[in-house]
């Protein structure tokens, strides 16, 4: 501070022909505190009440310090009634940054807020998640503590200890306790002094492998770096304002200790008690030169910047220009605050000086090092931080040394899960989990939500512990697919084998063999599994609401009205060559009747009824099937209701097996009525191929929609290869067999061997 007012006092440009005075006392306790700011405050040791606030001139106009936040709490308030600008230059706690309480004061420190932020992203820099705080009772160390603890739960660190040390604290018992807790890293905020003491007994507990951050108030502390054993403890990296150097300062020191020494000692006899200590004063302190230099420099710019705030504001507050001030304007405490409010950011040793509107400078550290590997213990500055426009950190790691093997400590309460885990808490804090690993279709980020696995969406997939979900491939049956283009053209040529049949059959409708086949009836189940076979266009493509209709209601409907002329056709050869003669009566009135005609009728009305039903109730509609396939959406048919699908399928299968029976009792009938025979096999296909589809199924598999076409084709296949092939193979190249004698023969031989048996 006097070196400062010296090098003003000493300069043409700030207060020009004004010679700053001023007056030191000791602030080291609160007692001292309140009856030195009184003394200050006292016009011939009494304060008179105000008649005009805006008028009164008090003893002084402005004050420095004091250093520690607890001494500026205790003695801010006195100066704040008349809006006497105090000028900080050590005070760090946030709670004087509220100018309801403190209107006129400031500091050229940053406050502990900038400090504890530092120190977090310290913690943050090295991946740290699980420390220790060990504070005081102080009002800076208790300001720290509550910041601390507020900013670090919003950076996802976790407050593993915290002990506010005393006197009467057994430290042997805190060491123990943060073993146990195995946390690595201890944050010490608090006063030098009581730094001090913690880290001998840590030294003399053999308390070691730690890393340890050092506040600003002792991170630059010179004689705890003379301690024995002090490599032992760790590492120590300390946060501290930025340190300025300031030309001249050594030289002044040793002039000031020079003629400060040449005074006689013994003057301090005449000296009041009460007396102000000033610059020529003997016994003010007796360090030598290169003591005082050595000391820690960490508030030296500080107290340096704070004399010159107060100056700027009163060069400006008297109005001075180049050459001379207005010394006969009175300048009042709260003019002064406006002029110190109203400074622009000035330079001083090319370090940029301004305030906020709370009265706080921008945070400007400096991170510091303790280097234990030699001796003695040196403190490289190793990084730099600051708030000014955005935040800044860097830190040169390569300069630490870390204990151990050499690289970063882990003081984590848990190891961090693996890609694609999600975190489950085991207790009150969040860094404290264990690992689940997320199953298929889910994944976890860590980022956003490391405690929970998110689903993927309906056209996303993923592996079990994945961190991302890829996107699904959307399947279903293409018309430029090779395999698609070899069941629509099977579809095809079945039409056109159906149609060449029906002309085939008209061109030979009075042959025995055409007769045989059921005659007119041939038409019907030729157009019925034409049209069936077109139901198979339906699956091709994206899926509508029609197109799902269709698909499965074209093909039940007509092949329930084949498999219904098959069962009249197996039902007619059974009553002429076995019933008619047990049941004459029965079988005419068949014949007059049309009997086969009626029983199709009711079946494909029942079945078109049916079939309403399923379009109304059921309402077939696409779906997107996410779980027959890992990585596909596969697009297939739904339904709202399955019980008009299960009638219909229901009569289907009725109708069906009564064909069989009848098939199958007529299996030994001429082989020119081989009709049976031929049904027999095809409705056995008709159940194997359904068998097939129904496994597919069951076993969730992808390739349902071609398993469905597939037996589509192959039911409709075997009812034309098994009962229309092998007569149009009589009709084009054994026409010989195509005749009403020879059709009497094969009867008259089946007669014979009946009435033989």
């Amino acid at each position: 501070m006097r070196f400062a007012i010296e090098e003003i006092n000493n300069s043409t440009s700030i207060l020009p022909n004004v010679t700053l005075g001023y007056q030191i006392f000791d602030h080291c306790t609160a007692v001292q505190t309140f009856s030195s700011s009184l003394q200050l405050l006292s016009r011939n040791n009494s304060i008179q009440a105000r008649q005009s606030y805006n008028q009164h001139l008090p003893n002084i106009i402005g004050l420095t310090g004091p250093l520690t936040s607890s001494e500026s709490i205790t003695l801010a308030p006195l100066f704040m009634v008349d809006l006497i600008p105090v000028v900080s230059y050590g005070a760090s706690s946030s709670v004087l940054s509220e100018k309801r309480v403190y209107p006129s004061f400031l500091r050229t420190v940053p406050s502990n807020k900038g400090l504890i932020d530092l120190i977090i992203h310290i913690i943050k820099y090295f991946d740290w998640n699980w420390v220790a705080f060990l504070g005081s009772g102080s009002d800076y160390s208790k300001d720290g503590a509550q910041l601390f603890y507020e900013l670090s739960q919003k950076a996802g660190i976790c407050l593993g200890y915290q002990e506010v040390v005393s006197d009467f604290s057994q430290l042997k018992s805190t060491f123990n306790n943060i073993d146990i807790l195995n946390i690595k890293v201890i944050v010490l905020f608090l006063a030098e002094l009581r730094a001090e003491a913690i880290i001998r007994l840590a030294i003399e507990h053999k308390f070691q492998d730690k890393v340890w951050i050092a506040s600003d108030s002792w991170a630059l502390y010179q004689p705890l770096t003379k301690l024995n054993g002090i490599e032992t403890i760790g590492t120590i990296i300390g946060v501290t304002p930025t340190v300025v150097a300031l030309p001249g300062f050594a030289k002044f020191i040793h002039q000031s200790r020079a003629e400060g020494y040449g005074t006689s000692r013994h003057e301090t006899a005449d000296q009041s008690h009460d007396s102000f200590c000033n610059q020529a004063c003997a016994t003010c302190s007796s360090m030598k030169p290169d003591e005082i230099l050595i000391e820690s420099t960490a508030y030296a710019f500080s107290v340096y910047s704070a004399v010159y705030t107060m100056a700027l504001a009163l060069h400006n507050a008297l109005q001075c220009n180049h050459s001379a001030c207005n010394t006969q304007q009175a300048v009042y405490p709260y003019k002064l605050l406006e002029e110190i409010k109203r400074l622009p950011t000035f330079s001083l040793n090319q370090m940029n000086v301004s305030f906020n509107r709370e009265g706080d400078p921008p945070a400007h550290y400096s991170v510091v090092l303790w280097d234990t590997t030699g001796a003695p213990v040196k403190i490289r500055h190793i990084g730099t931080y600051n708030d000014h426009a955005a935040v800044t950190l860097t830190i040169d790691d390569t300069q630490i040394h870390w204990f151990g093997d050499g690289s970063v400590p882990f003081s984590n309460c848990s190891a961090e899960c693996q890609p694609g885990h999600r975190r489950q808490s085991t207790g009150q804090h969040a860094c404290c989990f264990l690992c689940e690993e997320c199953g298929k279709n889910q994944y976890v980020n860590h980022t956003a939500d490391p405690y929970s696995c998110l689903s993927c969406k309906e056209f996303e997939w993923s592996n079990s512990a994945s961190t991302t979900c890829q996107k699904r491939s959307v399947e279903y049956l293409h018309y430029d697919d090779a395999f698609s283009i070899l069941l629509l053209l099977s579809a095809s040529l079945l039409i056109l084998l159906c149609a060449g049949v029906a002309v085939l059959f008209f061109l030979h409708r009075s042959t025995p063999v055409v007769r045989s086949a059921g005659g007119s009836m041939c038409y019907l189940m030729l157009s019925c599994i034409a049209a069936s076979t077109a139901s198979v266009f339906f699956h091709f493509g994206k899926p509508t609401a029609i197109s799902c209709a269709l698909q499965n209601i074209t093909y039940t409907f007509f092949y329930t009205i084949c498999m219904s002329c098959l069962f009249v056709r197996s039902l007619q050869i059974i009553a002429i060559f076995k019933m008619a003669s047990h049941l004459p009566r029965a079988h005419a009135l068949w014949v007059k009747y049309s009997g086969q005609w009626l029983v199709v009728a009711a079946v494909s009305l029942l079945e078109l009824v049916l079939c309403v039903l399923w379009v109304t109730v059921g309402k077939p509609w696409p779906e997107n099937n996410t779980w027959l396939s890992a990585d596909k959406v596969i697009l297939q048919c739904a339904m709202e209701s399955y019980a008009p699908f299960g009638f219909s399928s229901f009569l289907l299968g009725i109708v069906s097996i009564l064909c069989f029976i009848f098939a199958y009792m007529g299996t030994d009938l001429p082989k020119n009525y081989n009709e049976a025979k031929a049904i027999t096999f095809c409705i056995l296909l008709f159940y194997l191929s359904w068998a097939i589809f129904v496994t597919t199924c069951i076993l969730q598999s992808s390739f349902v929609a071609h398993v469905k076409v597939m037996v589509h084709l192959s039911s409709l296949s075997s009812m034309m290869v098994t009962y229309f092939f092998p007569k149009c193979f009589i009709v084009i190249f054994q026409p010989h067999k195509n005749t009403a004698e020879f059709f009497q023969a094969a009867i008259q031989s089946y007669t014979q061997t009946i009435s033989r048996t």
